[in-house]
């Protein structure tokens, strides 16, 4: 996959929705693809992530373990596909974090990983496109709580 595939995937990511296509090029110009086969793990819960991923085909859960006592067990978050952002979105915070939840592919699966330091200079060099990105942030990680929040009332 060249880098005006990778931009055309992230052109329609729900992250960089909203950007011009020298603004996407850019971001594309960080990214790489990574592949993964059915039932293997992106990231598991608890790693430090460091990246930014975009799914370019294929399904991934995000699920988290949870511990209630006697109530134990994996919560499915959220099912993704193309064009949906996953990963560590505290880098763009310039914060370390580790991960809240493992990202395992329902079938075989294509992403696109950002260097997620990498788009925060970016953002830190360009106000405007940086005020762009953390606006889109904010309504994927509502969606992502919101999803959060439906998984715990299911276990």
């Amino acid at each position: 996959m060249g880098p005006s595939e990778i931009a055309d995937i992230l052109e329609n990511c729900e992250l960089f929705r909203g950007l011009n296509r020298d603004e996407v090029e850019k971001v594309a110009s960080l990214g790489h693809v990574e592949t993964y086969e059915a039932g293997e793990n992106i990231f598991n819960q608890g790693d430090f992530g460091d990246k930014l991923y975009v799914i370019a085909e294929g399904h991934v859960f995000l699920e988290r373990s949870v511990d209630l006592g006697p109530r134990k067990g994996n919560a499915v978050i959220s099912l993704l596909g193309r064009g949906k952002a996953l990963g560590c979105w505290s880098t763009l915070l310039g914060e370390a974090h580790t991960l809240l939840s493992s990202a395992i592919c329902r079938k075989p699966t294509k992403v696109v990983a950002i260097n997620g330091l990498a788009l925060r200079e970016m953002m830190l060099g360009n106000f405007q496109f940086g005020f762009k990105v953390l606006e889109r942030l904010c309504l994927l990680l509502r969606e992502r709580i919101q999803g959060a929040y439906g998984a715990m009332e299911n276990i």
